[in-house]
């Protein structure tokens, strides 16, 4: 881990920039991005059928790990970790779980310095998120047969009037499709309708006996 004082500032600066958005719109990004509903119906329900174990990074205030949360039934169970650098996004998302609080795991931290734990997910999802460094930790969460969700935005999004635009967390065209090494990409998609995104599901393969 970069302890170094500039990586502990920036970390703090971002930390701060979010525990502002958050309270200034406590009621925003409470509605989960429809790629997710979808890949869900698509990919994780069948693969997943009886449930499993999902990490949602940079869950903000929960909306993507509250919605798989709420997925389960009598048959199927979903428990969800969601790490974010904002406390005070993390505090919303439990206020915001409801009910659903003691299927997931709450956890403040910065992701720049992201390190697989032993712990390995059946989902992995990040939505409007990347820290490209992390990518290999990321894919080390995975366990065989899991499935990466992701989607975020792409360098056309500086064109567009609205949105993130900062260049250093924007997609270069098929970026996305190199980053998951050793996955094999299902589904992988770039459009411009409100913003400039890519989108992709890629399943970490069960590596022969």
């Amino acid at each position: 881990m970069d302890g170094s004082p500039n990586k502990k500032g920036e970390a703090s600066a971002a930390r701060e920039r979010w525990n502002q958005k958050y309270r200034e719109s406590p009621r925003a990004w409470r509605t989960p991005d429809p790629f997710l509903l979808w890949a869900y119906a698509e990919y994780i329900l069948p693969a997943f059928p009886r449930g499993g174990g999902a990490l949602d990074l940079a869950g903000g205030t929960g909306r993507h790990a509250i919605w798989l949360a709420g997925q389960s039934e009598e048959a199927a169970l979903w428990e969800v970790t969601l790490i974010d650098i904002s406390e005070t996004g993390v505090a919303l998302a439990k206020q915001n779980a409801g009910p659903l609080a003691p299927r997931i795991r709450f956890v403040v931290d910065d992701l720049t310095q992201f390190k697989a734990s032993q712990t390995r997910f059946d989902v992995v999802m990040a939505f409007f998120y990347l820290e490209r460094n992390i990518f290999p930790e990321i894919l080390k969460t995975l366990r065989p047969g899991g499935l990466l969700i992701y989607k975020t935005v792409t360098l056309a999004q500086a064109k567009l009037p609205a949105g993130p635009k900062n260049p250093a967390y924007s997609l270069k065209p098929g970026e996305l499709l190199q980053l998951p090494t050793g996955l094999r990409i299902l589904h992988y998609q770039e459009e411009i309708v409100d913003k400039a995104t890519a989108e992709l599901v890629a399943r970490k393969e069960i590596e022969p006996k």
